[in-house]
């Protein structure tokens, strides 16, 4: 089997694991389906990852935007990647040795991270379904994500949404969105998260 037959093949086992556990946990599932590669490449190219810096991952899944950033050259050694479902971190265990994997939950980082909760990031890449959750909590989520950036680093967040998870903050961070990925069950596109310096 050749690398592209075999990455089909994983392609449909993904479909078929990331629909079981949606089928079992819907609301901490933001779609049927894993996103697409066109998507996950997307994510990284908005986000600008430094690779001198560590990046985070947050609701890594099966390991599409993981899969995505090792392609584009990026250390594994620098990747940290959250995942609360305990299929999809033994999935990513085993494909992607020498990462800094952590099961635990993304909207209680200073938990999750334990001895990296300090850690400042050179980009922060989100798949976590924020529409499952309430407006508060999501907003409390993504000025999370932002305290944690290097200066000049960027969150990106993964949406099927036409308006922003989580709107503009005047004076706290901007939001900018990025063209619809038709590659992608649904159509979908990254919400480009930037702090105000100073705010």
């Amino acid at each position: 089997m050749n690398r592209q037959e075999m990455r089909l093949a994983e392609r449909i086992e993904d479909e078929f694991r990331f629909f079981k556990t949606w089928a079992a946990s819907p609301r901490t599932m933001g779609a049927v389906t894993p996103s697409s590669r066109a998507y996950a490449r997307r994510m990284v190219e908005l986000a600008r990852p430094d690779p001198d810096k560590f990046l985070l991952e947050t609701g890594a899944g099966t390991g599409v935007v993981t899969e995505a950033l090792i392609d584009t050259g990026f250390p594994r050694d620098k990747i940290v990647s959250v995942e609360y479902e305990s299929e999809f971190c033994q999935l990513l265990e085993r494909r992607f040795p020498g990462i800094n994997l952590i099961q635990g939950d993304a909207f209680d980082l200073d938990s999750t991270l334990g001895e990296l909760r300090a850690t400042k990031f050179g980009a922060i890449l989100s798949g976590v379904p924020l529409l499952t959750a309430p407006k508060a909590k999501r907003l409390r989520y993504i000025e999370d994500l932002l305290g944690r950036l290097t200066p000049g680093a960027l969150v990106t967040q993964l949406s099927y949404s036409l308006v922003p998870p989580v709107p503009e903050m005047p004076g706290r961070f901007t939001v900018d969105k990025s063209k619809w990925v038709t590659f992608n069950l649904p159509p979908a596109r990254v919400w480009v998260y930037r702090p105000v310096v100073g705010g």
